[in-house]
């Protein structure tokens, strides 16, 4: 009898296992959420993977104080969906910025120019973003050389220095020790984020398959690592 209670309680905790992977797999729960839960400041990136989005209804709901939307790649890909996502997303009201997905194809400047060229420069305008997830067996020194390049030209055009979105790989490989005053914006969807060095992070990107009114597939969330406050106090111009 007590094998019998031992291998239906093991059964039981199996399943419950197995129900709860398929839940987080599908998003409907999100572990990472207990350890954002302490930062009140969210908001979501989205890009034309998400689709058609309803901007009425993501502002609607309050919940999201910022959005960043992709805008480039490379030298001459631009989001088929940015145009759209930023002018709807402004005209809703929402705080919003612009990232570029860093490539090796081409140039620091060539890739600046392109991003200068597609993205409105406005005062209100979050800074720009570098979204930094290459390979990890590029030359160090010439991908430094090449981000340094491209950040300075987006800084002086856009008067903001641009924030770096990194993995731990690529922060580690090709960020660490350098880039120092440059703010980071780390994903981490498994824990609370930690950086080498206890290097600080502003915005931490710790859910991937949010579920959100207004877009129908999944989408990033993140959180600011401060208060409101200290939000407006940073990003208010």
């Amino acid at each position: 009898m007590k094998l019998k209670r031992w291998q239906t309680s093991t059964a039981c905790i199996l399943l419950l296992f197995v129900i709860a992977g398929v839940l987080e797999y599908k998003g409907i729960i999100w572990h990472n959420n207990l350890f954002a839960s302490k930062y009140k400041v969210r908001g979501i990136d989205v890009s034309h993977y998400q689709g058609e989005i309803d901007w009425g209804k993501v502002a609607g709901s309050g919940k999201w104080r910022f959005v960043y939307i992709k805008a480039t790649e490379g030298k001459d890909m631009t989001d088929k969906n940015f145009k759209s996502n930023w002018e709807q997303a402004r005209s809703q009201g929402m705080r919003i910025g612009a990232y570029h997905f860093f490539t090796t194809q081409s140039t620091g400047a060539q890739q600046a120019a392109h991003f200068i060229e597609e993205v409105p420069n406005e005062s209100a305008n979050l800074p720009p973003v570098i979204d930094i997830e290459i390979a990890l067996d590029k030359d160090v020194a010439r991908i430094q050389r090449e981000l340094t390049i491209l950040s300075g030209d987006l800084e002086e055009h856009y008067k903001q220095k641009p924030i770096l979105y990194v993995t731990y790989d690529t922060f580690n490989t090709y960020i660490a020790g350098s880039f120092k005053d440059y703010e980071i914006w780390i994903r981490d969807i498994v824990k609370h984020p930690r950086l080498r060095g206890d290097r600080s992070w502003l915005f931490w990107q710790y859910n991937n398959r949010g579920h959100i009114p207004g877009i129908d597939s999944y989408v990033d969330i993140n959180v600011f690592n401060g208060d409101y406050e200290q939000f407006k106090a940073r990003f208010e111009r």
